[in-house]
């Protein structure tokens, strides 16, 4: 067990006062059997006219904030903590019966239609690059979860992490053309990936904890900002967490805030306002996620998992 904060502002500044129209977050952690809530705070500035909450098709929950007047400023400051249990039943995906995560399998006749929009390809792959970079992990692995394994941990040591603070993710395409990219790159590439092979795949987004380690192979990559991952389905085993820009596998020091079928669905926070484009002079954000004590892990060693 792990006590969590995670401390999330944001920023806009303009020339001249601007009306604000509505804006939406996406805050709020996915309260489950490990990661449970214990306070949060929202604090927006200027305060808005309404405030209301709902969840959208996945579960998520949505903020949404309206305003009166002008301002030249506009901050949201969100504050959580959550107790964080890393869970320990990846240790034992496998299951007795090899041949629920052996590939090729099929999924469950009654889960079909619940992850069939979670198989679909969002992006084009006309002369099967993606395809071949995907398969090539089967191709060394032989089975399905050693090779997701091994395709996240191949992402982390093969392309170059780039932070990038806005705008939407690159096409997977563009991620192995340039051998570069940010997290959500990572996460695309990934997601597209799992697709390609007839997995059910979802985008992840919410915050990373990063222990500080002394040797520079152990640093995580993703801090300071919104993190994101993907979540693929496994006939033994559920929902895995797949980390590709940390080649990490397994929730632990992830923390969900968001999960969709497509990256623009788990936007943290968008909005409107009226003014001249000029008079926008950018966002700024500050993310710190810190830890009451630093976890102690147990010491293990299982094959492909960690």
């Amino acid at each position: 067990m792990t006590i969590l904060s995670v401390r999330h502002m944001t920023r806009y500044k303009y020339r001249q006062p601007v009306a604000l129209g509505e804006h939406r977050m996406m805050f709020r952690p996915r309260e489950s059997y490990d990661q449970k809530l214990i306070e949060t705070r929202l604090i927006i500035t200027p305060k808005p006219v309404t405030l209301r909450y709902f969840h959208d098709v996945f579960g998520n929950t949505i903020g949404v904030a309206t305003f009166k007047g002008r301002t030249r400023e506009l901050t949201f400051e969100s504050f959580f903590r959550l107790d964080h249990l890393p869970d320990e039943t990846l240790d034992n995906l496998p299951a007795e019966d090899g041949s629920l995560n052996a590939y090729p399998f099929i999924y469950p006749a009654e889960d079909l239609p619940d992850l069939q929009a979670s198989m679909l390809r969002s992006c084009a792959d006309p002369d099967g690059v993606l395809q071949a970079w995907a398969k090539r992990f089967l191709a060394e692995q032989g089975d399905a979860q050693s090779a997701l394994v091994a395709m996240t941990k191949a992402i982390r040591a093969e392309l170059t992490y780039v932070g990038r603070a806005a705008g939407p993710a690159q096409s997977p395409l563009e991620t192995l053309a340039r051998g570069q990219g940010t997290c959500r790159d990572f996460a695309v590439l990934m997601l597209e990936a799992a697709r390609a092979l007839g997995l059910a795949a979802r985008f992840v987004s919410g915050y990373l904890y990063a222990p500080k380690y002394d040797k520079p192979e152990f640093r995580r990559n993703g801090t300071g900002n919104t993190h994101a991952w993907v979540r693929i389905y496994m006939p033994s085993g559920g929902w895995v967490e797949f980390d590709p820009t940390n080649g990490l596998v397994g929730n632990r020091d992830l923390i969900r805030v968001a999960v969709a079928r497509d990256p623009a669905q788990a936007v943290p926070l968008s909005g409107t306002w009226a003014g001249f484009t000029s008079d926008y002079l950018g966002m700024d954000v500050e993310v710190d996620v810190s830890a009451d004590e630093p976890p102690r892990y147990a010491s293990k060693r299982v094959v492909g998992l960690r």
